[in-house]
């Protein structure tokens, strides 16, 4: 294996986990399976309304995949903004407990950290309302050279294009450590948002881009997956489009690969698509065979289906580190 480190930018997000019904989306008037930005007094009075038992849990897109990247034994950090809370320190600490590295993390004293509420339907779907918080007050003025030293490559979540003048600065840190850059594009929302910038900073700093279904189709203008893989392909050497229980498509360096999923009870797709990059960029950092990064990917987004939430839980994790690092 080789000497790499993973660098995770994004939003640390505790994750509030909770099962609803249909009916109690509409009476907050919430698009089902959809994500929207929300304050903390919004947040409070949405989660007094809930009648069920809520749970918590480390979350946020990019730090879902660096954690599943730390339990298969690469090596990690992770580049955000905490508050100085309750919330933080139970976030810190899971990802200590995993041996990830804290000494990106930087804190508002302020500002209370990240929340997500998760609302599960009976057929698995979450609708999302986030109180970014703390993660919010990320600045360029933040970020130093020290940041990316010893890191090989970086991952970051689609949701840093709202801030074009950070991601910039990520971006161009990471070109001038000679560090390689994965791009999740994280939802329809944010390639939708961030069109105008969207194809120069793929060409310009990204090697390889996630994309779900609808962010390709949102990108592309193109309900054939295919013709959405040719197009970021022209842009990224490296390409992953995402396709839930049909699988995914893949596209590196001019070899194309398809893969199935494992077809699975799913109970909650949080964190699916993180968990699944979490596979493939093991895979892809160690050089293995695109079929391998795809099938990677797909063991831990079966994983993380079976469990409300997006961490999955240790002794399940024995079970994957034998199917993975042995195969």
């Amino acid at each position: 294996m080789n000497k790499t480190k993973v660098l995770g930018v994004g939003s640390p997000i505790l994750d509030i986990l909770v099962n609803v019904d249909d009916s109690f989306l509409k009476s907050i008037k919430a698009p089902k399976g959809g994500m929207e930005l929300t304050d903390s007094m919004s947040m409070e009075k949405v989660l007094s309304s809930i009648k069920g038992k809520a749970s918590e849990a480390p979350g946020g897109s990019s730090a879902n995949t660096i954690f599943g990247l730390q339990q298969l034994g690469t090596a990690t950090a992770f580049l955000g903004k905490a508050g100085a809370d309750r919330q933080s320190e139970l976030y810190k600490n899971a990802y200590a407990k995993m041996g990830g590295d804290l000494s990106r993390f930087k804190t508002n004293k302020s500002v209370p950290t990240g929340r997500c509420l998760s609302m599960i339907t009976p057929d698995s779907e979450r609708t999302m309302r986030t109180d970014l918080g703390a993660a919010a007050t990320l600045t360029p003025e933040d970020i130093s050279e020290s940041d990316f030293m010893g890191i090989t490559h970086v991952h970051a979540e689609g949701y840093l294009l709202f801030n074009e003048k950070l991601t910039r600065s990520i971006l161009e840190h990471s070109k001038r450590n000679k560090c390689t850059v994965s791009l999740d594009l994280s939802s329809f929302g944010v390639v939708n948002a961030c069109k105008p910038i969207l194809a120069e900073l793929l060409e310009k700093y990204v090697d390889i881009v996630f994309a779900n279904e609808d962010e390709a189709k949102a990108f592309c203008g193109e309900d054939d997956p295919a013709k959405a893989l040719e197009v970021l392909s022209k842009l990224c050497e490296t390409v992953a489009v995402k396709l839930g229980k049909k699988g995914a498509i893949l596209r590196s360096r001019g070899n194309t690969a398809s893969v199935k999923a494992e077809l699975v009870k799913a109970v909650d797709t949080t964190g699916a698509g993180d968990l699944w990059q979490a596979g493939f960029l093991y895979a892809f950092l160690n050089g293995m065979q695109l079929e391998d990064c795809g099938r990677f990917g797909s063991i831990l987004g079966a994983e993380v289906v079976q469990v409300v939430g997006a961490v999955i839980p240790l002794e399940r994790w024995e079970v994957i580190r034998k199917r993975i690092l042995n195969a």
